[in-house]
């Protein structure tokens, strides 16, 4: 394995399960890396038909809110993020990734540095029929901020509360991702 691989195998072992599907993504993951250095995208959209991604979720705890993108490829609402190039640091291709579609520095202060979450999933859209494995970080953002998303990569923007979140038209897992990414956050004040 060498040192990028076992970079990334060293995060993804390092990230609790939320439930027993995140369990079996990150065993598969750890077997995947173990077999092959071939992690990487090399040519767009599938080459290798497994690869891995950063997902960047902007997330402002006070309102409990995500910024989601109506991703153009994926027809998809979506967080921002991207592939991860080859040989370079998940955590570095969030940060990244953060620049080129939000424009912004990315502030890594809900969680930290490490991924909150993974996940395989066969991609839909144009660029359908490969696997991408996605390590989902999430970064801060402030809801009373505009954002402007990538027009090359997303159609539309909207902050979507957490806590009523409903969307059938968004990464399969993000629901997931959202009852995972709730503990960490503040307690809603009820309305007086």
């Amino acid at each position: 394995m060498n040192l990028a691989t076992a970079a990334v195998a060293d995060i993804v072992d390092a990230i609790d399960p939320l439930d027993e599907l995140e369990r079996q993504h990150i065993a598969e993951t750890l077997a995947w890396l173990a077999a092959t250095d071939d992690v990487f995208r090399r040519v767009k959209p599938d080459t290798p038909a497994r690869h891995l991604v950063s997902y960047v979720v902007l997330v402002d705890p006070h309102t409990r809110s995500v910024l989601l993108g109506r991703h153009r490829l994926a027809g998809l609402r979506l967080p921002t993020g991207g592939h991860i190039a080859p040989g370079e640091h998940p955590l570095a291709a969030a940060g990244r990734e953060a620049a080129e579609e939000l424009g912004i520095d990315a502030e890594f202060t809900v969680n930290g540095t490490e991924p909150l979450f993974l996940t395989v999933t066969t991609t839909v859209g144009i660029d359908s029929g490969h696997e991408d494995v996605s390590l989902w970080y999430v970064i801060r953002g402030d809801r009373t901020r505009e954002y402007t998303l990538d027009p090359g990569e997303f159609s539309e923007s909207c902050w979507w509360e957490i806590d009523t979140f409903d969307r059938t038209d968004a990464d399969p897992h993000f629901a997931r991702f959202l009852a995972k990414l709730e503990p960490l956050l503040p307690v809603p004040i009820p309305d007086r």
